[in-house]
């Protein structure tokens, strides 16, 4: 199993998957993160250079995990898309 079938087993577990290892997952599919600019504060989005659709989340502060809210939001989005 190589790096990327971890990182979905991973996440499709719903429990301590860290803001790093998102944007490691979501690079194989071909997102990447776009700079809002200074006024965005936590808020990162996420974009497909492919499709060009958009994953909005806050990044974690104060904790480095992911909530569960935002795994589940990240997981219909992926599987919408066909990815999962």
């Amino acid at each position: 199993m190589g790096k990327k079938e971890k990182l979905i087993e991973k996440l499709k577990g719903k429990k301590n998957f860290s803001y790093e290892e998102l944007v490691s997952l979501l690079q194989y599919f071909s997102y990447y993160p776009c700079d809002k600019g200074r006024t965005s504060g936590s808020r990162v989005m996420f974009v497909n250079c492919d499709t060009h659709r958009k994953i909005l989340l806050h990044k974690p502060h104060t904790r480095n995990y992911l909530l569960e809210y935002q795994i589940k939001q990240i997981l219909n989005q992926l599987k919408q898309e066909g990815y999962l």
